[in-house]
């Protein structure tokens, strides 16, 4: 079978909407120069759409036409590395998603402690941010709500005690906490100061002295949360 064949054998198994590279397609080095070629066919008769290079994906037809991914859906395949995860959206696309921002971001953040990503995918510019640990299937959402801990000062149109509550939810349904606490040591003290008071106030006195030892007792972290919000925020020097 040719490498053409093949490749559009692929693609219509595919269900429509699916993103995907020369990866997802198991192309053997040597045949990439067919593959480019039958991929720009494929292009041609509108079987799937370039997202961006080296990113594809098969456009999704309704009534109204055919309908491309959102913007995040696209990023995706950046995501991954050999079926392995390397990265996370982060910033205020995270926020909003999270509740904590209302604002739709014009550009992408994606954190991955192994490679700088940088891409734009239609009117998104894709920006790199380093991750403070290597990123994984399992830790990635506690690096997420880390990440809005670290964040709480600039998130746009944040209400502070409203993201309190918010994170506070969010951090209760975690299964095992003590992981969390493992990976706030990698942050900046305030985010340790932060997750520690959250979790304090969650009940978890004892998991937490890992964070209230690793932070210096005399320095003060400015958040401007009211001590209604986070009653156990004196605990940890936030004001």
């Amino acid at each position: 079978m040719t490498v053409a064949k093949r490749i559009e054998n692929t693609i219509a198994g595919m269900q429509d909407g699916a993103i995907f590279g020369y990866q997802e397609l198991s192309i053997a080095p040597g045949e990439y120069p067919a593959a480019a070629k039958a991929m720009e066919r494929l292009k041609k008769k509108g079987v799937i759409d370039r997202a961006s290079t080296g990113t594809f994906y098969k456009p999704k037809k309704t009534v109204f036409g055919t309908l491309k991914p959102a913007e995040e859906e696209l990023v995706k395949p950046y995501l991954f590395e050999n079926n392995k995860r390397i990265a996370y959206i982060t910033g205020t696309s995270l926020y909003n998603r999270m509740g904590l921002t209302a604002q739709v971001p014009k550009n992408l953040n994606i954190a991955s402690r192994e490679k700088r990503i940088i891409t734009r995918i239609g009117n998104i510019q894709v920006r790199p941010v380093k991750s403070y640990v290597d990123v994984t299937d399992d830790n990635y959402p506690l690096l997420e709500l880390l990440d809005a801990v670290k964040d709480l000062k600039i998130i746009p149109d944040v209400d502070r005690d409203n993201a309190v509550k918010t994170l506070l939810q969010k951090l209760n349904n975690i299964p095992d906490k003590t992981k969390l606490v493992a990976l706030a040591l990698k942050y900046p003290p305030r985010v340790r100061a932060l997750t520690g008071a959250l979790l304090e106030q969650l009940g978890m006195k004892e998991a937490v002295v890992p964070l209230y030892q690793s932070i210096n007792p005399l320095t003060t972290y400015s958040y401007r949360i009211s001590n209604t919000a986070l009653p156990a925020r004196t605990n940890w020097n936030i004001v």
